[in-house]
């Protein structure tokens, strides 16, 4: 073995033979196949790169394809880009990044002709042109969407067919990304992952781009698919990239909420359309909590939801669409068919709603083109923190985000040579003493994280989950079986207890973050940064914090 070749990975499987897997080489490979994953590939092709793409599962199973919004872009008469810039910087809590926000909006255009260069049919009006609605935050109307409610499979299927029609373009579906592999300087050296055939396959690269969404499913309640477990936000703390704003995960206020029933997102087009928020006594109780009522910022709504819900006792609140003008089965089919399911007409039947995790705000700290601090290690879309959405996302700018972060990425990377000689350190044999129930931990932790880190929180509950989530780690790390759903729990705990300390080390209220302890924003806005580092053990240890404060645990 040449030392000087070495490459590393904190995740190799338990037991497997380095000299049994597979090299592939490519130019570029990019984790995830949703708008910015999609949009990063095709514009890295057309610059004639070879580049892989590595899915979790399939394009339907993506956090595109479940969104039901909308794109934010300025396309009407009566809207301009400093109109959505100042929109986007109120909402994000003195914590955008004003360059950042106004790159990316005076993109939205573009990225809304790409879209309908590969095929997307978006809804127009009686005069050709794109209709525009509205959602919270937003003061004009500006919500490109298709199908009504259907926005999200639109964008996925026109970037897929894109996708499909590139030929220096390689899908590896159903594929699970185990770890970014990095050389003995640090710089990236490729990527480590298990295919739909069983084999373990390192993809010999310099320039690795993590666009694999958001990490909802550490929470009991979300509207995220379950493939959202944060794996690409995992792999790049394990590398040593920077994270960047943890704390801020925004919570949809309006999630279908029925028992036994998977959480479906009601998207805010229904509420931008006059759907009303009301409690088990028809009052409208957001009328005496913002100016803008149901179209106030998403924590605005879902923290008056949760007041509203402890204070009567209830498990929900109610959504009635029926002052909507036209017909509602018309305007958000997709809703109307998955509410009938279950017996409810939403023209006349209140929907039973509460918040559920949406959107991961903070990430991996990325600059205008996607950059991380680890040489060669790009992020874009969700599983990065741009400085777009500051301390609270607006609707419809993540969908931008990851169409114009994508492009800008794939148009810059550069890929570099890759050593000949490189080799993977031996991993030897583990056999657990004793077998984990996975599922079990897995309900615990997402149980957990909803009552300790959901849509408020308190001191004594961060430092207390932060505890419990660092002891979970170090009996998983140790004692669960090289499996994907084990892999999958080792990500969420690692991303859980970066979200627990960040919470507890920003000791005010901002944007999607609420401490009712300290209910109030600092005078002073102020980033939070953190770093994982790695004992010989493979134990890690958070370092960083925010407003000055450290935090090492």
């Amino acid at each position: 073995m040449n030392s000087d070749h070495t490459v590393f990975t904190k995740a190799l499987p338990s037991g497997v033979s380095t000299d049994r897997i597979a090299r592939i080489r490519f130019d570029i490979v990019v984790v995830g196949c949703g708008a910015a994953g999609a949009s990063c590939a095709l514009s890295a092709a057309a610059r004639g790169l070879r580049v892989a793409m590595i899915a979790k599962g399939e394009p339907a199973d993506t956090n595109t394809s479940w969104a039901r919004g909308g794109v934010a872009a300025v396309l009407g008469g009566d809207d301009s880009f400093e109109q959505h810039v100042q929109d986007t910087l109120v909402c994000g809590g003195d914590l955008c990044d004003d360059p950042v926000v106004r790159a990316i909006i005076e993109d939205d255009p573009a990225a809304i002709d790409r879209l309908i260069e590969y095929g997307a049919a978006f809804d127009r009006g009686t005069d050709g042109d794109l209709a525009l609605g509205r959602e919270g935050g937003h003061r004009r109307h500006r919500i490109v969407h298709a199908a009504g409610d259907a926005t999200g499979p639109v964008v996925q299927q026109s970037l897929s067919a894109g996708i499909a029609a590139a030929p220096n373009i390689t899908r590896f579906e159903n594929a699970f990304a185990l770890d970014v592999l990095t050389s003995e300087a640090g710089d990236t050296a490729g990527l480590l992952a298990k295919l739909q055939s069983g084999q373990v396959v390192a993809f010999e690269t310099s320039q690795v781009v993590l666009a694999t969404g958001g990490a909802g499913q550490i929470f009991r309640e979300t509207t995220n698919p379950v493939l959202a477990t944060g794996d690409g936000l995992a792999m790049g703390l394990r590398s040593g990239a920077v994270a960047r704003d943890l704390e801020f995960y925004q919570f949809h206020p309006t999630c279908l909420y029925i028992a036994g029933a998977a959480r479906v997102l009601i998207s805010e087009i229904v509420r931008g359309g006059g759907g009303v928020l009301r409690d088990h006594t028809g009052e409208r109780f957001m009328l005496e909590a913002h100016p803008d009522a149901e179209l106030a910022p998403r924590d605005i709504v879902s923290r008056a939801i949760t007041a509203r819900m402890a204070t009567l006792g209830d498990t929900n609140v109610f959504l009635d669409l029926s002052n909507i003008k036209g017909d509602p089965h018309a305007l958000y089919p997709g809703i109307s068919r998955t509410c009938h399911a279950f017996g409810i007409d939403i023209a006349s039947d209140p929907v039973p709603v509460r918040p559920g995790a949406h959107y991961q705000i903070g990430g991996l700290r990325a600059d205008l083109d996607g950059r991380t601090s680890v040489p060669g290690l790009w992020a874009v879309g969700e599983c990065a923190s741009s400085g777009l959405h500051g301390a609270n996302r607006m609707g419809s700018n993540s969908l931008l985000e990851g169409l114009v972060m994508g492009h800008r990425c794939g148009r810059t990377i550069e890929p570099t040579s890759v050593s000949n000689s490189w080799t993977l350190p031996e991993n030897g044999d583990h056999t657990p003493v004793v077998r984990l129930n996975l599922t079990d931990l897995t309900y615990s932790m997402k149980s957990l994280m909803w009552r300790q880190v959901g849509v408020e929180r308190t001191a004594e509950g961060l430092e207390s989950a932060a505890r419990q989530l660092a002891f979970w780690s170090g009996v998983t790390d140790e004692l669960s079986p090289p499996i994907p759903q084990a892999w999958e729990l080792r990500n969420m705990l690692l991303i859980a207890r970066g979200i627990a300390l960040s919470a507890a080390a920003r000791d005010e209220s901002r944007g999607a973050h609420y401490r009712t302890d300290f209910p109030d924003a600092r005078a002073e806005a102020a980033h939070s940064e953190f770093l994982v580092s790695w004992d010989t053990n493979g134990v890690g240890t958070f370092t960083g914090g925010c407003l000055a404060q450290p935090v090492e645990q």
